[in-house]
């Protein structure tokens, strides 16, 4: 067995260990197709007030901008989807903030993931990201064949579906590269399309990021949500499911074996008076490791006044 060999099987074997579900590996290298996409989307405005989306544009298509002499980029998934679900009456929450927060919990696995690879690989550098770094993951981790991009814009896995995270670690290892480009099994279905509740899924894997509930809930810092979106939202709090929901490959959908994950219990239980009556101190209290934060007690009072008058 050749020490690239050798090595690629540790890193495979560290990840399974380290609990991530699936791991991809890809010849770090320029994203030239990738960058044409990305800069047509930001051309027409589709980021809306994410203006971080439009920073540091070199360095999303171009790993070696991260880490110099970058040879390696591995993809790793790591479940989310929750054991348990909403009562059906509570204000609705995506289940990827049902739990803590998740770039907590995949950044120790990533710096400890980093740390056993010097410890049996080296001198190696490297550097971990997840979601909120200059990186263009799910092309990477459809680079590897892990899944590919649906028509919701998420990444897909055929056994597995698409509630995951995903975490990328650059390295300048040179490493077994995995076969490139899963098929593309959405076909015909339209679902995700047809069910959005704001239109914001485009034909061509296009998603028009100012239109989207996550958006609206989670990005925007406006005092108000515009009056276009009155009687769009269907109870959706914070983020927004329903693509996800509603995609076929998401039957294979099994819990998570990620205990940090554990849905919150307010998240499942609380109804809409529990939140209109949450002081700003019992929500720090509550919600200190959840995704929630993101939006600030203000940002939660704001979406839940929305959802109350306009739904």
């Amino acid at each position: 067995m050749s020490v690239i060999d050798k090595n690629t099987q540790l890193i495979k074997s560290f990840a399974a260990k380290l609990g991530f579900d699936h791991c991809g590996i890809a010849k770090a290298e320029l994203l030239g197709e990738d960058a044409k996409r990305l800069e047509s989307w930001l051309r027409k405005g589709m980021h809306g007030t994410m203006q971080y989306m439009e920073n540091y544009f070199d360095m999303r298509i171009d790993p070696s901008k991260l880490v110099p002499g970058a040879k390696s980029v591995i993809t790793l998934l790591l479940n989310y989807f929750p054991v348990e679900q909403q009562n059906e009456t509570t204000p609705r929450i995506a289940k990827y903030a049902f739990g803590n927060d998740y770039h907590e919990v995949i950044r120790e696995k990533l710096k400890l993931f980093l740390a056993e690879i010097k410890l049996s690989v080296g001198g190696v550098n490297g550097r971990g990201f997840v979601d909120s770094a200059p990186v263009l993951e799910r092309s990477w981790a459809q680079k590897t064949g892990l899944g590919w991009i649906g028509k919701n814009g998420n990444l897909i896995n055929k056994q597995s579906g698409s509630f995951f995270f995903i975490a990328t670690l650059i390295v300048d290892l040179e490493l077994e590269y995995d076969a490139a480009y899963a098929k593309d099994y959405c076909g015909t279905c339209t679902r995700c399309i047809d069910n959005c509740p704001t239109d914001a899924i485009l034909p061509d894997k296009v998603i028009e990021g100012s239109k989207c509930i996550s958006y609206f809930t989670i990005e925007l810092k406006d005092a108000l949500i515009p009056d276009a979106m009155k009687g769009k939202f269907d109870k959706w709090m914070f983020g927004c499911d329903v693509c996800q929901d509603v995609c076929p490959w998401n039957r294979f959908s099994k819990p998570t074996g990620e205990i940090k994950f554990a849905p919150i219990p307010a998240i499942l239980n609380f109804t809409n008076n529990d939140w209109e009556e949450l002081t700003e101190e019992n929500f720090k209290l509550i919600f200190k490791n959840s995704p929630l934060k993101r939006s600030k007690f203000a940002g939660i009072k704001r979406n839940m006044k929305f959802i109350a008058t306009t739904s």
